[in-house]
């Protein structure tokens, strides 16, 4: 078969048509959820409530001599609100202690949780943030709420107190956002975008909001807020303590304890870097990328539907291009590109992207399947990990 012959198949207008659906679906879904998916009121509105509210941001700390003090002076500059920073050092062998403690000896609102042996069957950040969240329960009853987050996420001062008039705004008992995340390299820019393109893509917010089903909700582990009384009925961490991906896991445990949860947008107010370089971000989405599918018919599903709307069009269009044989499937797929294309700018204007991210669309699609199958195989070897450990907390 010549290159001809393969335009001609592909361009057969009953794979074109699902085709055209596949990516038409995430950029019509996307338009009504980047309305709903509002940033939190102002300060000036929500102030009043929040200015005394006690909240414990618990930080787990690994190796993070990089990231770990501008963290926590971020935290530090919250106004409006009440915030203790909670810091559990994860057998950091970089340092990471010797700069927490210089911190705590500087501003007492800085507390230093003691240290325990990882126990079996438990990830390392779900006990890091169990450790945490026990030490503010059994000496502090003034905590209200606990906000998770990780030690490379920055907080402008308003960002506290606006997540907690978000959430007290509409009697939600978690609360959740994903930062603005600066990307640094073409690696990065690969796959780190892609995760406001799959919440956005996939995750009806309407339904989300009108019902409690596990199913129907999300979180980003890098910021989750949650109300005392609703992290005591879900069980806390450990509901889900040899897991990876809190992100999944914490708000459905909140959901089975009957209380709600949602999401909001804190582009302006909270942002991160998550990884640094290809190879790092390869390994972190790898960790828990098969985890947060769930299982194999999803990830055969998700792989085909991506296929099908977010790279065949673009390799139609090509052939096309390179034999000259435009057909009315090649139209069809030229609407297809130009759905995804449409999609990836609007979600680099909403949350200030970098604009390279939508030419490398069909790069990034491919790359997100590949790091879902390759995540898969290492949860099938039991050799998921990270920062040298693997799921379940054993050491690589």
């Amino acid at each position: 078969m010549n290159l001809a012959e393969i335009a001609s198949v592909l361009q057969n207008p009953w794979l074109m048509y699902p085709a055209f659906v596949a990516a038409a679906q995430p950029l019509a879904l996307a338009i009504v959820n980047m309305r709903r998916y509002a940033p939190a009121p102002a300060l000036r509105e929500i102030a009043e409530k929040t200015r005394l509210i006690r909240v414990a941001v618990c930080v787990p700390a690994r190796n993070e001599r990089e990231n770990i003090e501008a963290c926590l002076r971020s935290v530090l500059s919250s106004i409006e609100v009440d915030v203790r920073a909670y810091v559990y050092d994860d057998e950091s062998s970089d340092g990471t202690d010797e700069i927490v403690a210089r911190l705590a000896a500087e501003d007492a609102r800085v507390i230093v949780v003691a240290r325990r042996p990882l126990p079996a069957h438990w990830n390392g950040k779900q006990h890091a943030c169990s450790r945490m969240a026990m030490h503010a329960l059994a000496y502090d009853p003034k905590i209200d709420w606990f906000l998770f987050t990780d030690a490379d996420v920055r907080f402008e001062p308003d960002a506290v107190a606006r997540a907690l008039g978000f959430a007290l705004s509409g009697g939600r008992a978690l609360v959740s956002t994903v930062p603005h995340e600066h990307t640094g390299s073409l690696g990065e820019m690969t796959l780190v975008p892609l995760i406001h393109f799959v919440l956005m893509s996939y995750l009806p917010i309407g339904r989300m909001r009108s019902t409690l089903d596990p199913a129907a909700s999300a979180a980003c582990g890098q910021f989750i807020l949650v109300s005392r009384a609703a992290y005591q009925a879900s069980g806390g961490h450990e509901s889900f303590r040899a897991s990876m991906h809190d992100g999944v896991k914490f708000p459905r445990a909140v959901r089975k304890a009957g209380l709600r949860t949602d999401l909001y947008d804190a582009t302006e107010s909270v942002s991160c870097r998550m990884y640094r370089g290809f190879a790092q971000t390869w390994r972190g989405f790898a960790k828990n990328a098969y985890e947060g599918l769930g299982g194999m018919g999803l990830l055969v599903f998700i792989t085909l539907y991506h296929a099908m709307g977010q790279i065949l069009p673009w390799i139609v269009l090509m052939l096309a291009a390179v034999t000259d044989e435009w057909g009315w499937g090649a139209m069809v797929a030229a609407g297809a590109v130009s759905c995804s294309l449409l999609l990836r700018l609007l979600l680099a204007r909403r949350f200030r992207q970098s604009m390279l991210n939508v030419p490398l669309h069909p790069l990034s699609m491919a790359m997100l399947s590949a790091v879902q199958w390759w995540s898969w195989w290492l949860h099938r070897t039991g050799r998921r990990g990270w920062k040298g450990r693997v799921a379940g907390g054993a050491t690589s």
